[in-house]
């Protein structure tokens, strides 16, 4: 199963075994299945494989961690990212063959189970780097915003000086 992790005794008990349960479902969810070569994917990859709601049941399992993590009192800007995490999969894994290969690699669900165990563990840094993250995730939302609204204008502006 997953590498035990350090858990501070700051730490309450229940915490530590929500922590424990989420660790399992998370590696169930994204390493529990050998491959041949060493490497390893999950049930989540299995079933985004079935098209059309594969992609959104990964997606709602992977929400059970984010709701967890906000039991266990991750901040804001840890969900956030942790949101991302379940958005990116969702979406680039919803793209047929392509996404399926990036859902079995991405594993959202490890990533954010690192999220929240760094967060129990040093919770100033990784309030700190999650904001960071939060800044550069909404500039980059902003700048594809701004392109799509952009590029069509200057096209339709370039045809229009050409009749």
């Amino acid at each position: 199963m997953a590498t035990a992790t350090y858990i501070p005794a700051s730490v309450p008990r229940d915490a530590t075994e929500r922590i424990r349960r989420l660790r399992g479902l998370a590696w169930l969810l994204d390493n529990s299945i050998p491959l041949p070569g060493g490497y390893r994917i999950g049930i989540d990859a299995i079933v985004g494989l079935i098209p059309g709601i594969g992609d959104a049941i990964g997606a709602l399992l992977s929400t059970f961690i984010l709701n967890e993590a906000r039991l266990l009192g991750a901040p804001r800007s840890v969900l956030m990212r942790m949101t991302a995490n379940v958005v990116i999969e969702t979406l680039v894994g919803s793209i047929p063959l392509a996404g399926d290969l990036f859902d079995a690699a991405f594993k959202a669900n490890m990533r954010n189970l690192a999220l929240l165990e760094q967060y129990h563990l040093d919770p100033t840094r990784s309030r700190r780097r999650s904001v960071w993250f939060g800044i550069g995730f909404t500039l980059l939302l902003v700048l594809i915003v701004a392109a799509m609204i952009g590029i069509p204008v200057l096209i339709v502006m370039g045809l229009a000086r050409l009749f």
